[in-house]
């Protein structure tokens, strides 16, 4: 039997709302920006060096889809937002239905796999059933070789890490990383990087849900892990927080236009975290997403005063 592994909800809240309302919140020439032309904010990798563009796209719930040619245009069309600012990562997972067979269908329909970095999981028990979940990955996104496999929410961790290191060893994997989304696991999660050598972790972590910084995001910088944050939306809840909320002022300072924006650049502004991955499957939304890659990166002062700013709404 798989592990269960519960969804949060879809977003309550259309965010072209809060889009229009934000636009309309900043009466400045900086309310204006677009992406184009622009390449965003990258971040080492501490294991390799390699520069990796600080925001990604993540592919749960927003890339499962059929054969429907209006869903994959727009699916198309994300990734192309994505590239054409210079950002790479695309995190899927066997658990996101069937992402990773989209992702992979798109990028050779585009002829872009080298633009893309693809991260994807194993989520099951058992060597035998672990190696064979990653050849599979590795089918569907038409790429022997995967940017990085992480062991999704921890499942038999031992077991696969065994599988991982003898994939990167091979030449399968180029990274190797652990994965979760949930508050009580980001200590298993600390305890893991200060005994096994990995390249990256990947958990959840937004302005709304900030326990990451209590001793995750540190033991990753001091053992030179890079870090994927996801649910930086919190799976859309927030968005509902700010509902008809105009941005304060100070979110000019750190060339805001949105409150997306707020909520990826607060993470972006710690220097732990190596990427964020919103999923999106809209292109507008993509776009906007994209925005705060680029631009001003908040310190730490300007973080604090943004958290207790959220706490305050």
């Amino acid at each position: 039997m798989q592990p269960y592994c519960p969804k949060s909800p879809r977003p309550l809240l259309d965010r072209r709302e809060l889009l229009v309302a934000a636009a309309a919140s900043i009466a400045t020439p900086a309310a204006v920006v677009h992406a184009k032309g622009r390449k965003m904010h990258a971040r080492r990798i501490p294991s390799s060096g390699e520069a990796m563009p600080i925001v990604g796209f993540g592919t749960w719930q927003t890339f499962d889809i059929g054969t429907e040619a209006s869903e994959r245009a727009a699916r198309r069309q994300v990734l192309e937002v994505l590239f054409e600012a210079g950002g790479r990562m695309i995190d899927s997972s066997p658990m996101y239905g069937r992402s990773e067979a989209v992702v992979g269908d798109l990028l050779a329909a585009m002829g872009a796999r080298d633009q893309a970095f693809l991260a994807t999981k194993v989520w099951t028990t058992g060597e035998k059933a672990g190696l064979a979940q990653m050849r599979t990955s590795s089918d569907r996104f038409r790429s022997p070789v995967v940017d990085l496999m992480q062991i999704h929410n921890l499942v038999d961790w031992r077991t696969h890490l065994g599988s991982l290191r003898a994939g990167k060893e091979a030449g399968r994997y180029r990274y190797i990383g652990i994965t979760h989304y949930t508050v009580p696991a980001l200590d298993d999660l600390a305890r893991i990087l200060e005994t096994e050598p990995l390249d990256f972790v990947q958990m959840g972590y937004s302005l709304a849900t900030r326990a990451a910084e209590r001793r995750l995001l540190r033991v990753a910088e001091a053992r030179g892990v890079a870090v994927i944050a996801n649910q930086p939306f919190d799976s859309g809840t927030m968005f509902r927080k700010v509902k008809g909320k105009p941005l304060p002022p100070w979110a000019a300072e750190i060339e805001c236009t949105s409150w997306a924006q707020v909520m990826l650049k607060y993470l972006i502004g710690d220097p732990a975290v190596t990427c964020v991955i919103p999923g999106t499957a809209r292109p507008n939304h993509a776009r906007d997403n994209i925005l705060a890659g680029l631009g001003t990166i908040p310190d730490a002062g300007q973080r604090r005063r943004m958290a207790a700013a959220w706490d305050a709404l």
